[in-house]
């Protein structure tokens, strides 16, 4: 059957994507068909912003050497600002807005990563045309807070700069502003703050690789630097120390688990105030496609992110029957690569509650992410996140007799998950 795209009753299809510019014949890959736009528009300003650094990525030259001398840079050379103009830019608003008016969190966590991955790559650079670019990674998010609600009606602005740099990692603090006319105090203006870990690998040997040094110039600068430092040292250590429970701490393992087997085996004498962990699950299963790859060609880890929010949110909503509201994302470590064509499994559910404050019940959720190869019968967890969820105070207005129950685990497997979250969260509050 022969194709008439010129008949009246054909629609032709076209890209909504320019190529902002530039020739057709010019060799030069057009930014719009640079891996990652299909994400969110400010991934694709990033990229207009830094074409001569990401045209090198994209296409690092053959057989070149690798940087032959670390430079030192000032966290001021690495400082970028997105600005969303949502006052006055009717589409842009629409692309962000949730059912409540305010900003989709999970386009901004994608967001959030491609700033950071953009910072840690122009703190990287050489400016040298003829060494090959390192390969930087998001090898884990140390922790993102969100301090107050963000509008979707009122102009917002994310700014970023490296605070630390070990051997071959480096951290990025973000600072989401969103200023009130009535708000003068700056520190009053940041409504989240998120810090996220990239790890360099040489891009021929997939080597860990040393980073340009940090030399930060400011009272704050410097603070910061102590503060990424010490949370540097936190992390080897607790590395060091994990290991399997202890007898003394498997006794921990009875009051969780008591519970849980009158749910099991006395169903009807349980408490109808709790509910078993496996009964909140949720699950979603997608094949990674290339629309969503990072310039490295692996999957973006600010879209993992994306999606890991949204199930997660709509498990704390079927859970506590209303509408639930985002407080944090704890850390997550990315463990191992997806690649595009993975068959990618998220798993989440409702990990355990904290019920002392009845105006700010705290839902903790868990969303695991495997990757599975059905022709080889394999499974592998690529990455866990945690986020805590609250509940809207208007949202609890609206239903009489509102009570959240608690979360009982009914295997020593799901006990153990919660005595290690529970125990991963003690030394931040003390903080």
């Amino acid at each position: 059957m022969e194709l008439n795209c010129s008949s009246p009753k054909t629609i032709p299809v076209v890209s909504t994507f320019t190529a902002n510019g530039s020739d057709s014949s010019s060799t030069r890959k057009p930014i719009s068909l640079w891996p990652g736009m299909y994400h969110s528009p400010v991934t694709n300003a990033l990229w207009e912003a830094r074409s001569k650094i990401f045209e090198r990525l994209l296409d690092p030259p053959k057989d070149a050497p690798p940087q032959s001398e670390l430079l030192t840079k000032t966290p001021s050379q690495s400082q970028t600002t997105i600005f969303y103009n949502f006052s006055s830019d009717y589409i842009l608003r629409e692309q962000y807005r949730d059912p409540w008016n305010e900003v989709r969190m999970g386009m901004l966590l994608e967001d959030l990563d491609a700033l950071a991955g953009t910072i840690s790559v122009k703190h990287c650079s050489d400016d040298d045309s003829t060494t090959r670019p390192l390969l930087l990674v998001t090898a884990a998010v140390d922790k993102i807070v969100l301090k107050k609600p963000i509008s979707v009606d009122i102009d917002l602005k994310i700014v970023g700069s490296v605070i630390w740099v070990g051997r071959s990692s480096i951290e990025i603090q973000l600072d989401v502003i969103q200023s009130l006319k009535e708000e003068s105090d700056v520190s009053h203006s940041v409504a989240l703050t998120a810090n996220f870990i990239f790890v360099a690998r040489d891009s021929k040997t997939g080597k860990a690789a040393a980073v340009n040094r940090l030399s930060p110039e400011t009272e704050r600068e410097k603070f910061l630097f102590e503060e990424a430092e010490a949370r540097s040292k936190l992390r080897k250590k607790k590395r060091v120390d994990r290991r399997k429970l202890e007898n003394g701490e498997v006794n921990q393992l009875e009051p969780l688990l008591a519970e849980g087997r009158i749910f099991c085996d006395m169903p009807a004498l349980a408490d109808r105030d709790s509910i078993l962990l496996r009964d909140t699950r949720l699950e979603n299963a997608l094949i990674c496609q290339p629309q969503q790859r990072n310039i490295h060609g692996r999957i973006f880890g600010g879209f993992l992110m994306h999606r890991a929010f949204e199930l997660a949110f709509s498990t704390a909503y079927v859970f506590a029957g209303l509408v639930p509201c985002f407080l944090e994302v704890d850390h997550v470590d990315f463990l191992r690569p997806v690649d595009v064509g993975d068959f990618l499994r998220l798993t989440s559910c409702v990990l355990y509650t904290k019920l002392e404050n009845p105006d700010q019940p705290l839902i903790n959720v868990e969303v695991v992410a495997h990757v599975t190869r059905p022709e080889i019968r394999s499974s592998e967890v690529s990455n866990t996140f945690y986020f805590t969820f609250s509940v809207r105070p208007e949202a609890k207005a609206t239903k009489n007799g509102f009570k959240i129950r608690n979360v009982v685990p009914a295997t020593e497997e799901e006990a153990r998950r919660i005595l290690e979250r529970m125990d991963a969260e003690m030394p931040q509050q003390n903080q």
